[in-house]
């Protein structure tokens, strides 16, 4: 797919879904046109869903409403301030539901509507004008505060989990937690600047969500919007606390949250239904993923329960029937995993191997716009250090004759040159005297985090799919390799080795991210005439407030539910999916015995093949049957998990919302994302509650009621074991 700009007619492939992949924001645009009179209609999701905002596009802007007060620079105390404050919800939110299930979602249309409720309240109460600029800032802050649970739950949690760091847990490692998340943040913030005049400037790309927005915005500040927009923020924030409010009835009452509508039918006589709940069959009303189901649409979620039954409903007992695997079904084998795999081991190599295979080759059937696309920026590069005549490319990558923003509103270049060589020294400098990472490797890392947040930028910006969660775990496929060629596979070498592959990935990762992220912001900014500058203030500070805030929440998260850096501890309330899954592939990468089961490789190669194969398909088969072709990384994201009640909670809401924008498209226009949003934010809010709870050494057991738990003695000594 080459690159588009606002002039053309665009059709990123609406009957294709994003990959839910873990460790990346749920988002979809599946439609963005232009008609001849200059009409945008942006939709959200596989199937036309969520957010419709039509506007007007002028070249590269979003059509502001006329007659609006002049607001300057659009920074604001109070926009940063509200901008940290719903970033942190949001990030508080994303590690809470990421340590459960690896998903986290974009906080960019949460600020934007929230923020307008709550600055549109303060102006009218005496306050000055707010407009559109300033209502970018609030957004813009929002994305940069909520952006930093990618390292949190992956490969932070993943070297807890193998043990390689303090047994005492992260509040033994605080130091070293903040260093690790300082120049995560601070690398792709100041890497961003020059990308945005790649890729938001000479090429022009879509950006999506970005794109919808700058709609939005737009559209709440135009005459009438305000109303419309109060009633989003309405919708947003009851549904926000009801979610909360139902996340703690299920804290009190489990058996109605958790639904074992099989040990009821085992109750009544069905004596093969016990054995169906034992594979995680469950009904659970978890508002964050029928959120989730809302935005992703049925496509996504369908394949997601295809993945669940084809894992869990099929290929899972098969293993046990078989003799191919033992013991626990979701548990770990304790000693020689090759021979001893349990089901959930066994899957998790295919699971895996679905989500990357998927999103490389992705990647590779797009290869055209990212290979010219590299090749003009290193040509650019090339040519500004050899002093060379000056080429058009080199004067575009300057900025020269196509930045729209004065000079006094671009971000001046010896800051972003000078933060940018300080990030990268300051984190090569961590990395080698606080992780024990050789130089070389870490100059290697930053390199990787380039590479990744250049196809990243170009695959978000063409199809609205970041894909930096999946792609980075190539990270440690380089690290592993490098590794094996020193021979560190045994003793202490080999424990240096993992937390070398872990780190370093996660630097290449997490970087990479951000810098994703902070461009899709720099886009709606551009989109609105904000400044540049203005947004690069407001990416700062969010991070600042994001590093503090994200490790606070982490280390309270950790001090409610030790398992998360205990691998001794039985985990009941968090899966941890991204970290198992960044542990194993650190573990396989560096072991001289990989201990992968030969059947499980052997479906890893058939996973990859139906990967490469889907990804074809989807773009070959003509679009009234393209459906037919599942989403493959949502169905190694279902292999992976251990929980089906998400993939069901998906799918009924996605089918929900199919069905209602059917029936009535201009109520479902108002009300899905508003609804999904705050379904999503509040549950993970209400977990933060529980958390606070279990702190003070509350629990279910000792304040909540057992009343519809199945009466099943094979569950446990604890009646409330069968409600988990």
């Amino acid at each position: 797919m080459s690159a588009n700009n606002m002039s053309t007619t665009l059709d990123p492939n609406p009957t294709r879904d994003p990959a839910l992949e873990m460790d990346a924001p749920i988002h979809h645009i599946g439609d963005l046109k232009k008609n001849n009179d200059e009409d945008a209609k942006v939709g959200l999701d596989g199937d036309n869903h969520v957010e419709d905002v039509t506007t007007r596009v002028y070249g590269d802007y979003i059509d502001l409403p006329e007659g609006l007060p002049e607001e300057g620079s659009g920074l604001t105390i109070r926009a940063l301030l509200v901008g940290c404050l719903l970033g942190t919800v949001v990030g508080a939110s994303n590690i809470y539901l990421g340590l459960k299930t690896g998903f986290t979602f974009g906080a960019s249309l949460f600020g934007a509507i929230f923020g307008f409720a709550i600055l549109r309240l303060m102006s009218m109460g005496g306050g000055r004008y707010f407009g559109p600029k300033e209502n970018c800032t609030v957004q813009t802050t929002a994305t940069a505060a909520g952006g930093l649970a990618t390292l949190f739950v992956a490969a932070l949690p993943a070297m807890y989990q193998g043990r390689l760091l303090s047994p005492d847990g992260p509040s033994g490692d605080v130091g070293k937690i903040f260093a690790l998340t300082f120049i995560c943040a601070y690398y792709g913030v100041f890497f961003a600047v020059p990308l945005r005049k790649w890729f938001v400037l000479r090429q022009k790309l879509v950006f999506p969500t970005p794109f919808a927005s700058a709609a939005t915005i737009a559209s709440l500040h135009s005459v009438g919007g305000a109303g419309t927009a109060m009633k989003k923020a309405k919708i947003m924030g009851y549904a926000f606390l009801g979610a909360i409010l139902w996340n703690m009835f299920g804290f009190f009452v489990p058996g109605v949250y958790n639904m074992h509508i099989f040990s009821w039918m085992h109750m009544a006589g069905c004596d093969t239904c016990f054995d169906i709940n034992k594979w995680g069959w469950v009904l659970v009303l978890t508002p964050a993923f029928f959120g989730a189901g809302a935005l992703s649409g049925v496509h996504a979620s369908a394949s997601m329960m295809v993945g669940s039954i084809t894992a869990w409903g099929i290929i899972g007992p098969l293993l046990i029937r078989e003799g191919i695997a033992k013991g626990s079904y979701f548990g770990f084998p304790k000693t020689d995993p090759a021979n001893n795999a349990t089901p959930r081991y066994w899957l998790l190599f295919p699971g895996v191997t679905f989500m990357t295979v998927a999103s490389f080759a992705e990647l590779a059937y797009n290869w055209r716009p990212l290979y010219q696309g590299l090749r003009a920026a290193v040509t650019a590069a090339v040519a500004g250090v050899r002093r060379t005549e000056r080429t058009t490319v080199v004067a575009e990558m300057e900025g020269e004759n196509i930045d729209p923003a004065p000079k006094h509103e671009q971000v001046p270049t010896m800051v972003w040159v000078g933060g940018l060589i300080a990030s990268a020294i300051l984190t090569i400098i961590v990395l080698a005297t606080v992780f024990d990472v050789g130089v070389g490797e870490g100059i290697l890392a930053l390199f990787l985090a380039f590479i990744l947040a250049f196809v990243g930028i170009q695959s978000a910006g063409t199809s609205d799919i970041n894909p930096t969660g999946a792609i980075a775990k190539s990270s440690q496929f380089v690290f592993g390799g490098i590794s094996r060629g020193q021979g560190k596979t045994t003793g202490a070498a080999l424990s240096q080795a993992r937390t070398v592959n872990l780190i370093s990935g996660a630097v290449a990762g997490a970087a990479a991210h951000q810098a994703v992220d902070m461009v899709g912001d720099l886009k709606t900014g551009h989109l609105l005439r904000a400044s540049p500058r203005t947004q690069f203030i407001a990416q700062a500070v969010g991070t600042g407030a994001g590093v503090f805030t994200a490790i606070g929440l982490f280390l309270l998260y950790n001090k409610a539910y030790p398992c998360i850096a205990n691998p001794d501890l039985k985990c009941a309330n968090f899966d941890l999916v991204s970290a198992i899954a960044w542990k194993v592939v650190a573990e396989v990468l560096t072991a001289k015995d990989a201990g992968i089961p030969t059947s499980s490789a052997w479906a890893c190669l058939a996973a990859a093949i139906l990967s490469i194969v889907g990804v074809i398909l989807s773009h070959k088969l003509p679009p009234r049957i393209r459906w037919i072709i599942p989403n493959m990384p949502a169905i190694g994201v279902a292999w992976i998990l251990t929980s089906n009640y998400y993939s069901i909670a998906m799918l009924l809401a996605s089918l929900i919302m199919y069905f209602w924008n059917k029936r009535n498209p201009a109520s479902y226009e108002v009300w899905c994302f508003a609804l999904a949003s705050g379904l999503i934010a509040g549950e993970g809010i209400g977990g933060l509650v529980q958390a606070l709870i279990s702190i003070v050494g509350g629990s279910t057991a000792s304040l909540g009621t057992s009343w519809a738990c199945p009466a099943v003695v094979k569950w446990g000594p604890s009646v409330f074991d069968a409600c988990t």
